[in-house]
């Protein structure tokens, strides 16, 4: 009788306990995510058109189900995805070095990067508050269903919702600033000729999306939406 083989295992599971696997899934996701924050503050912008027209937004988003659900779904797999491949990645880094430098002087890294694990949590707390505020409308002082802009106004006309939101939009900003940078590398699409300008990319794209959505809530708390 032949002895059983150990079954053998996946691609995807080859891919996700080797450090590279990880960091390539990481840039995938990061680039589904990262597509959907741009059309998301797009979208938002058109605060500023008045009510009638992002509330027409949102019910245009809203009139094909199966599809709005499909999305949801996507960008449900590719946050946990995304959080959990970092996570593991900065835990190993952490057991690779378990004592720290006693004088510990940055050279390379820049403050994003060495903050990518602290602002993906930050915009992680953000997402759930987000949903429980515009979405469900439970920590919105007054939530209408279907009213998008009032709902908007409500929220972020109070300086503790405007901080908020400001906050983890500079959060975005610094993780998005590493993030893209690190996802061209991740995927193989970088070289020390192109570097430099994916490392302007970066940043460029990074405070264009931090002041997009911070707009918003500013415009709000200053009174010049509402």
């Amino acid at each position: 009788m032949s002895p059983v083989s150990a079954p053998r295992a996946t691609r995807l599971g080859a891919l996700w306990n080797s450090a590279v696997g990880k960091k390539a899934l990481m840039a995938v996701t990061g680039i589904v995510l990262f597509l959907f924050v741009l059309v998301h503050m797009i979208g938002n912008l058109q605060v500023f058109q008045g009510a009638e027209k992002i509330n027409h937004y949102a019910e245009l988003l809203r009139i094909s189900l199966p599809f709005l659900w499909f999305t949801r779904i996507v960008l449900l797999v590719a946050v946990f995805v995304h959080a959990l491949a970092g996570i593991e990645l900065w835990m190993e880094r952490q057991r690779a070095r378990p004592v720290g430098y006693q004088d510990y002087r940055p050279v390379v890294s820049s403050t994003a990067s060495r903050t990518m694990i602290w602002s993906g949590l930050l915009i992680l707390g953000f997402v759930v508050y987000h949903l429980l505020d515009l979405t469900i409308g439970v920590v919105n002082p007054r939530f209408e269903h279907g009213q998008v802009f009032a709902n908007i106004v409500a929220s972020l006309s109070r300086a503790v919702g405007a901080t908020i939101y400001v906050v983890a939009m500079v959060g975005l900003g610094f993780h998005l600033w590493h993030g893209l940078y690190s996802m061209f590398q991740s995927l193989g699409l970088s070289n020390r000729g192109i570097s430099p300008t994916i490392q302007k990319f970066a940043i460029g794209f990074a405070v264009l999306l931090t002041l997009g959505f911070s707009a918003v809530p500013l415009a709000v708390i200053l009174g010049f939406v509402g």
